[in-house]
């Protein structure tokens, strides 16, 4: 095997703390946006008052459920596309959080396979 077919090392784990700490910060952007999202849809449709609306966002965003009974159907609508969001936002979340280890991972069982090379 020659040298450009040599797996490389794994990166340093302060370089993986980085990439966790960016990976971290934009899934907490995309949660903290998304909570937002649900906090003015469920002030503006259901006509929640701001901290309700907050409590009720958070709620769906973490697939807990709603907290509020709503009475219109705007409010409906807005809770059934918000509901569909938040798990696409949740599973994304939760992906770009792992991505980092995962991958640190497979480059590890790569680097295994390539050892009694």
């Amino acid at each position: 095997m020659n040298h450009s077919q040599h797996p490389r090392k794994p990166i340093p784990h302060r370089v993986l703390g980085l990439w966790l700490l960016r990976a971290l910060g934009a899934s907490g952007l995309m949660v903290l946006s998304s909570l937002a999202v649900g906090t003015l849809g469920y002030h503006h449709f259901a006509h929640l008052p701001w901290i309700d609306a907050l409590y009720n966002a958070a709620m769906i965003l973490t697939g807990m459920g709603p907290a509020a009974e709503l009475h219109t159907d705007g409010a409906k609508l807005f809770a059934s596309a918000y509901a569909l969001f938040s798990g696409v936002v949740f599973v994304t979340a939760a992906g770009i959080m792992v991505s980092p280890l995962f991958m640190r991972l497979l480059h590890h069982f790569h680097l295994d396979r390539h050892a009694n090379d």
